[in-house]
């Protein structure tokens, strides 16, 4: 299931990375890849989470943590968005920065298991 969330928030990232370069250019970012990158976020969320339920142990449940947090920017970010600004160039550094983490640890996990 750690590969399928890793799936998830990979593709995700790379319309992060739009996202981000919209953002930065002081730019509103697209809407419809805002849902599309929200939607694949979460879906990896909601994985990772049956997957710690489910018994994963390492480090998935940390990964889970760092995730949340990230989504937790990501939430403020789109708070800007309804309001049709562009977020604040450090939260969306700040964001991205937390997810890779996230990413990251959570790859060190599904690799763990292999």
């Amino acid at each position: 299931m750690l590969f399928y969330a890793l799936l998830a928030f990979g593709i995700a990232a790379i319309g992060g990375l739009i996202l981000a370069a919209s953002v930065l250019r002081g730019h509103l970012a697209p809407w419809a890849l805002s849902l599309v990158h929200a939607a694949l976020g979460a879906t990896g969320l909601v994985l990772t989470l049956l997957a710690v339920l489910g018994g994963v142990g390492g480090y998935a449940p940390i990964a889970l943590g760092v995730l949340i947090i990230a989504a937790l920017g990501g939430f403020f970010l789109a708070s800007f968005h309804l309001r049709r600004r562009p977020g604040p160039k450090a939260v969306v550094a700040i964001h991205a920065l937390v997810a890779v983490l996230g990413f990251l640890t959570l790859a060190g996990a599904a690799l763990k298991m292999i």
